[in-house]
């Protein structure tokens, strides 16, 4: 998956916007201003995903050398992907749909609300 697949995969999703709040190089998705994903434009291509803890574990075990805790994030919650390696499509957009349900799922319940009410 490249930088604009995962946009592309990203803005399809409800109430996502994307936005580079640090500098030129870090491309950042949200639904309701909560970031789901971070990625860069630098060599190697990675991104940031929030993760259920438990599952953060698992997928590092799994990939190890390739999903590792998350790079300037909370270790716990946030897992750090290779893009480039050796992950399928389907389990990385896996991985996108599982951040994105995590930041929904710790919204205010008026903006869980207004997510139903999104085209």
């Amino acid at each position: 998956m490249n930088v604009e697949q995962l946009r592309k995969y990203c803005l399809a999703k409800k109430a996502t916007t994307e936005d580079f709040p640090f500098d030129d190089e870090v491309l950042v998705f949200r639904v309701l201003k909560k970031i789901f994903v971070l990625t860069s434009f630098e060599k190697p291509l990675s991104m940031n995903l929030k993760c259920d803890p438990e599952l953060a574990i698992e997928l590092r075990k799994q990939y190890k050398g390739i999903v590792s805790p998350g790079y300037h994030m909370n270790k716990k919650h946030w897992n750090t992907i290779l893009m480039e390696e050796k992950i399928p499509e389907k389990e990385l957009k896996k991985m996108i749909d599982h951040s994105y349900s995590q930041v929904v799922k710790g919204l205010k319940k008026s903006d869980r609300d207004k997510l139903l009410w999104i085209g």
